[in-house]
């Protein structure tokens, strides 16, 4: 449901915001004391644009900044240009922007006024982490290709957050993105990222970690020089890429970081590919490999037909006639010469086999011989070795006959006769 108020419930000594804007401006306009103020502070912040110079003043401690900006026509009569770290003493007026119900000094002159205390201890912590090493590009570790989780270290109410989850959606869908909340701006915010990065380490399942914050005043970037994160930074076990929208400065998490790419959407694009690049090179790889295949094979079948020219050229087909010519030839000396020597063979079994039936025992038993055997199955030799009443066993030609010895006739011989014996049977 809608309200309206009606006129008649505004009280009287109520001013509108032009009202109210417009008394503001009257008391900080007109006032003598701001119409010519001398201010001294540390310059934070320049950015340069057609008009003029608009940069940033602030205290020592950055706890109070006021916006400064001198006029195009007006720089060159400036003693000292105001540059990022350097302590000014500005003289100028105050003025109103009714618009953006704003307030800033509009600068007449500036002199120098030494180093401011902010930039000091920057450039101390600077030269300090880059003696430890903090810094140095070999200790910095490449990105993983295509990782599958990221962490995401930032302000839940930042846009930086949103711009990051859309770009990560959009270039590698399916990927899994966890969300380590952490306050950006502010004292607490030191604290605050370093719990969000040992929150990430010790869940353990990213592959790579962004830390980022959206746009902003370069004042309010000053938790990322602050040693605690620095360190943070250097110890993360896993590769970190910071995105702070500020590419004018660089910070100490900037110089720190595995990667460093100065906006939210720039880091995302930069952890992951995009899904049609990735789409694209394979389908080039596809067409590169194809390439490849068909060059080779090109080269195979050229190879090829020159092997076979080659081969026409050698006659094969008449050295394999040739070849089988010899061995023909061969095998016909091969066989002429294993028939020889079986027909030698054979012969030599022959005689063999005839120079054995001479000497068979039976053969001589059939020429009329005959073998006396003793009774224990021994030869008789000689007639003095038997006995009257000796059982004897005489083998024939065909069959044996049992005999006994009734008389023996030349039991006693003379020696002489004995040789003589001999010396005829062996003349046999």
């Amino acid at each position: 449901m809608t309200s309206y108020l009606s006129d008649t419930l505004i009280p009287e000594t109520a001013l509108s915001v032009g009202g109210l804007t417009d008394y503001i401006q009257s008391l900080l306009e007109e006032d003598d004391h701001l119409r010519q103020v001398w201010v001294f502070g540390e310059v934070s912040s320049t950015n340069r644009h057609p008009s003029g110079l608009f940069f940033t003043l602030q205290d020592s401690d950055g706890k109070a900044t006021i916006r400064c900006v001198v006029w195009t026509n007006q720089l060159g009569k400036l003693v000292q240009m105001p540059v990022r770290g350097e302590q000014l003493i500005i003289l100028g007026n105050i003025r109103v922007y009714r618009q953006r119900g704003e307030y800033q000094l509009t600068v007449w002159q500036a002199f120098p006024a030494g180093e401011g205390l902010q930039a000091l201890r920057y450039r101390q912590l600077l030269k300090r982490l880059e003696a430890e090493g903090l810094f140095a590009q070999e200790r910095k570790r490449p990105l993983p290709s295509h990782p599958q989780t990221i962490a995401v270290v930032t302000s839940p109410s930042a846009a930086a957050w949103g711009d990051i989850k859309q770009t990560l959606i959009q270039r590698y869908p399916g990927l899994h993105v966890l969300f380590s909340p952490a306050t950006v701006q502010g004292e607490q915010a030191p604290a605050s990222i370093v719990a969000a990065i040992e929150r990430v380490e010790r869940d353990g399942r990213a592959e790579v970690l962004i830390l980022s914050r959206g746009g902003g005043a370069v004042e309010d970037l000053g938790c990322f020089n602050d040693e605690r994160v620095v360190r943070a930074i250097a110890l993360c076990s896993i590769p970190v890429i910071t995105g702070i929208a500020h590419q004018r400065d660089e910070s100490l998490a900037d110089l720190t970081a595995d990667f460093c790419a100065h906006t939210p959407t720039a880091a995302a694009e930069q952890v992951v590919p995009e899904l049609t690049d990735l789409i694209v090179e394979h389908q080039e790889r596809i067409a590169t490999l194809h390439e490849v295949v068909n060059r080779q094979l090109k080269i195979a079948q050229d190879r090829m037909a020159q092997l076979r020219n080659r081969l026409r050229r050698l006659r094969l087909d008449r050295q394999v006639q040739q070849e089988t010519q010899s061995l023909s030839w061969l095998r016909q000396r091969l066989v002429q010469a294993t028939t020889q020597r079986f027909e030698q063979a054979d012969r030599h079994c022959q005689l063999l086999s005839q120079k054995l039936e001479t000497l068979d025992p039976k053969s001589v038993l059939q020429r009329g011989y005959a073998v006396v055997r003793q009774e224990d199955g021994s030869i008789a030799r000689s007639a003095a070795s038997l006995k009257l009443g000796q059982d004897l066993s005489i083998e024939l030609g065909e069959g044996q006959v049992k005999v006994k010895v009734i008389e023996i006739l030349d039991k006693i011989l003379t020696t002489k006769t004995r040789k003589t014996r001999r010396k005829l049977k062996k003349d046999d």
